[in-house]
């Protein structure tokens, strides 16, 4: 038994890829099992509300933000780093600690959930591990002699901000104070998340397009980069500084630049190819969630407050989740020695999922009613659950068994 259990964690621990994906994969589950214990005593008729050590709403944020899409990050960029610059593999001394912390973190955060005393020590555990993640990244990084570094140094960047974003969490959420929690909020989605995964949209959704669409011209253009992580940054400070009435400033050209992008990433002749196509439908929620920002500030300037949420949730639910289930899926296939095709059931679990993202948006039309609008973040908050429990069991194995090429990795 013994012996086996070495065995199952010498496949499991061969590549980082393995270890973050299965980490995100099981949080996916955990947060939405959570939420949705937390839904039903705010919105059942026949449940209590639960009393937490802190917020649900900033728990949330924070599970979501911070403690499920970095470890897809974390896997991905170990996996593409070394790819990207022609640099050195990460390597197991590295990426095993910052695993194991980062998980130890993120569960103890749910024991502080009903015991505010473990708070600290998760964060400390936590922060740790995105420090040791952080610290495997920059190695390749600095020793890499390749001429462009353009891509990754922006991530270098974003995720070394990303940790201070999460510490003022944690700062904030144990001394009770709410200015470094709003912080860490609106810092996760616009100076970590949202250039992240521009970044690697911009660097592999041509990439991949070129090797599948005949005829296929490669639109990628740098000023995108920086226009967009300025941007994007600009967007949350003048979140967090209240000037909701002016995003449009910043919202609309985003929208306008990730619409063009959309277009000439050639959208339409990816559907021929579903795991193609799953990565090129993520990307087009991201014209539509600025151009509801957009729209939704310029209705402020107006005195006219609607859309509520729904900007936000086409942004996180309609673009991040969605380019987490296609660029993981595809890296999963790839680096599991399987052909890089998506079959029936994979695609089916990515359209069916684009339901809780339409779900989640419609909670916030104007004029649904208290009942109604429980019932589709109920609804939108199952489809995630099935959607990823599917996909786990469809895929989960693959971290912990041997590729299927006989290659080591």
């Amino acid at each position: 038994m013994i012996e086996r259990m070495a065995k199952i964690w010498r496949i499991f621990s061969a590549a980082p890829h393995r270890m973050f994906f299965l980490a995100g994969t099981m949080q996916s589950l955990c947060v939405m099992i959570w939420w949705l214990v937390d839904l039903g005593g705010r919105f059942g008729q026949h449940y209590a509300p639960v009393n937490w050590s802190m917020s649900a709403l900033d728990a949330h944020a924070f599970l979501m933000l911070f403690g499920f899409f970095p470890f897809f990050i974390f896997g991905f960029l170990m996996t593409t780093y070394p790819r990207w610059m022609n640099g050195e593999e990460v390597e197991r001394r590295f990426y095993v600690p910052a695993f194991i912390l980062m998980v130890a973190g993120n569960g103890l955060l749910y024991v502080a959930l009903t015991n505010k005393f473990w708070l600290a020590v998760a964060g400390v555990l936590f922060l740790g591990g995105w420090g040791a993640g952080l610290y495997a990244l920059l190695r390749v990084y600095w020793r890499a002699k390749h001429p462009d570094k353009r891509h990754a140094l922006i991530t270098s960047i974003v995720l070394a901000l990303g940790w201070l974003l999460a510490a003022s969490w944690f700062a904030g959420t144990t001394g009770e104070t709410s200015l470094p929690v709003t912080i860490a909020k609106s810092g996760g989605i616009w100076m970590l998340l949202l250039p992240v995964f521009f970044v690697v949209s911009h660097r592999m959704i041509p990439f991949f397009s070129a090797n599948v669409i005949p005829g296929y011209t490669i639109v990628r253009p740098y000023w995108a980069l920086a226009l967009i992580w300025l941007a994007s940054m600009l967007h949350g400070l003048m979140e967090i500084a209240g000037f909701y009435r002016w995003l449009w400033l910043v919202d609309l050209p985003m929208a306008a630049l990730a619409l063009y992008l959309t277009l000439s990433w050639r959208l339409l002749a990816s559907m021929a190819t579903p795991l193609l196509a799953m990565l090129h439908i993520g990307f087009a929620w991201l014209s539509v969630s600025m151009l509801l920002f957009g729209v939704q500030s310029l209705l402020l300037m107006g005195g006219h407050v609607l859309l509520g949420r729904a900007p936000l949730h086409a942004l996180v639910l309609g673009y991040f989740t969605s380019m987490v289930l296609g660029m993981v899926t595809r890296v999963t296939l790839g680096h599991s020695g399987r052909t890089l095709t998506a079959d029936r059931l994979t695609w089916t679990i990515f359209l069916v999922f684009q339901g809780a993202v339409l779900l989640r948006i419609a909670s916030e039309i104007p004029g649904v009613g208290f009942e109604m609008r429980s019932w589709l973040f109920l609804g939108s908050a199952l489809i995630w659950l099935i959607t990823f429990g599917i996909w786990a069991h469809h895929f989960g194995h693959m971290y912990w068994t041997p590729r299927s090429d006989g290659k080591p990795g």
